[in-house]
């Protein structure tokens, strides 16, 4: 399959090729400054500069099995990743030049997949002793981690809302995966909507204006990759639903948060026979 990095105009409701490769690339990711995206490919890391868009890799030292659930803090100064190593996937966090991975996450699995707006904290799931995925967070200097879902169903994408007071994520307790919202403490949990189609990855935008998540067809077991899937968009309500692209997606597609910083658009990848 042929990866495509696209950027979707929020004004034009067009989108764009930034890049093309003959490989699997996944999980855009968009710097603060506006100037570059991250992404993620064959274990590694790279920085796609869009104004001389190629994949440039970041030094990710002894970290070379990263998996696509990494992100940039709000300052721009720090790169979170999520990397194997024995003890299957665990959080680092490398200067964002590039460097020595420093740990994070207490225990493994742990997959990154949000960082909160004053950058103090990050919000990821995890298997603690049962194989049923949850949503936690944890400071950026590492400790003890907070529980926040409770084995209710396969929980994944947690992502902050926009003023850091509640936290996006997509859950199957009720039959297939939709898209639930709570507050950053865990309490007042709740389905934003409901419909046939299997839903992942909510990513608020930083302006608070929307809520973009990936819709799979019905039946869709997990969120595999290369299938018909849409990017939807809503008020962060969930009212207003409305799909704005269709591709073959899915794996890779908008795993971690991937808005330009000032709300104008959003990256994703898409996928196309070679």
């Amino acid at each position: 399959m042929k990866s495509l990095l696209e950027i979707y105009d929020m004004a034009t409701g067009r989108s764009r090729l930034v890049l093309q490769a003959d490989h699997v690339i996944e999980a855009p990711n968009w710097d603060p400054s506006g100037k570059s995206l991250l992404v993620n490919g064959g274990g590694r890391l790279f920085r796609v500069d869009l104004s001389a868009p190629d994949l440039v890799p970041v030094d990710t030292g002894f970290a070379t099995r990263c998996n696509n659930d990494h992100g940039i803090s709000p300052d721009g100064k720090t790169i979170v990743i999520s990397s194997h190593r024995d003890r299957g996937s665990e959080i680092f966090l490398i200067p964002a030049e590039g460097g020595t991975p420093r740990l994070i996450s207490p225990d493994a699995p742990s997959w990154w997949h949000g960082w909160s707006p004053d950058g103090r904290r990050l919000a990821y799931v995890a298997a603690r002793g049962s194989r049923i995925i949850d949503v936690y967070t944890i400071g950026i200097d590492g400790g003890s981690e907070t529980r926040l879902t409770m084995g209710e169903g396969h929980c994944d994408g947690p992502d902050y809302s926009a003023d850091g007071t509640r936290i996006y994520y997509n859950c199957d307790r009720d039959g297939h995966a939709q898209i639930w919202v709570m507050n950053a403490d865990g309490s007042d949990q709740r389905k934003l909507f409901a419909d046939d189609h299997v839903n992942w990855f909510p990513h608020p935008s930083p302006d608070g204006r929307h809520l973009l998540y990936l819709a799979y067809p019905p039946g869709t077991l997990g969120h595999p990759a290369n299938l018909p899937v849409a990017l939807c968009l809503a008020t962060p309500d969930g009212e207003n639903r409305r799909r704005v692209l269709e591709f073959t997606g899915g794996q890779g597609t908008i795993n971690v948060p991937c808005w330009a910083p000032d709300s104008s658009a959003f990256a994703y990848m898409r996928y196309a026979p070679d």
